[in-house]
């Protein structure tokens, strides 16, 4: 096994890197931190193709790709974490396109901005067994730093797709499903639920588009209390509880 001991090692500098968005999407890789989350993404099916371990790591090692053996110094360097990560790695991005037929629940992302409610909506989609997730290409990278933390590694569970919301809309549409989006000015009675339902969460400040919110039924989720809206996390949460039970 490779052992590195200084920070300034080039296998370090180009590792670092890609916590920025620009060389992830230069390079199609992406960095993953901690022990539970790289084992995660292993046991998914994830290609790793570089994992980083602490010196002194007492648990297994046993990963179907390079193995280098780092310093503490160097460990701490490579995370962006608060607390101490014995394991990280670089590993492929996984690039889907749209599929010709959609199944199951489908949440789609408008240009939401925070990382930790991007990853916290895949987290739940993958809890109530959605079928996927579509984002917008403005929307918090799904495999940044921050968002693989708030999905504890359900990325890797059901597919994520990068794409335009109002095409993708278009096909769902096409396919029978029945699109719906919270909107201040929509309706407080939902549409009668099917087996082919797909909810659209905007962006955390601006809500939906214009032309997301024209292919949806608009939603007001009823709140008797004083709060004027519910964070987009919150209120994507509600819905797709009450989209996926029975």
């Amino acid at each position: 096994m490779e052992r590195i001991t200084s920070r300034t090692n080039p296998r370090i500098q180009r590792a670092r890197s890609l916590r920025e968005s620009k060389y992830r999407r230069e390079t199609g890789r992406h960095f993953i931190e901690g022990d539970k989350l790289v084992r995660e993404a292993l046991a998914s099916g994830a290609e790793l193709e570089t994992v980083f371990v602490r010196e002194g790591y007492a648990g297994s090692t046993d990963f179907p790709c390079e193995l280098i053996e780092v310093t503490d110094s160097v460990m701490d360097a490579l995370s962006t974490a608060g607390t101490p990560q014995s394991l990280c790695a670089v590993a492929k991005t996984p690039i889907m396109a749209l599929p010709d037929t959609f199944t199951g629940t489908v949440l789609l992302l408008e240009d939401l901005q925070d990382p930790g409610n991007v990853g916290t909506l895949i987290r739940t989609a993958d809890a109530l067994g959605a079928g996927s997730v579509i984002l917008s290409p403005r929307c918090a990278d799904p495999f940044s730093p921050k968002t693989l933390r708030a999905s504890m590694g359900s990325v890797y569970h059901l597919p994520v797709y990068v794409t335009d919301i109002p095409a993708a809309l278009r096909a769902l549409n096409d396919q029978g499903y029945t699109c719906l989006c919270g909107h201040l000015r929509g309706s407080e009675e939902l549409p009668p639920k099917t087996k082919k339902m797909a909810l659209l969460v905007g962006n955390e400040g601006n809500g939906v588009t214009d032309e997301a919110a024209a292919l949806c039924c608009a939603y007001r989720l009823p709140m008797p209390g004083k709060a004027e809206s519910l964070n987009a996390a919150v209120f994507g949460a509600i819905m797709l509880y009450e989209l996926t039970r029975e």
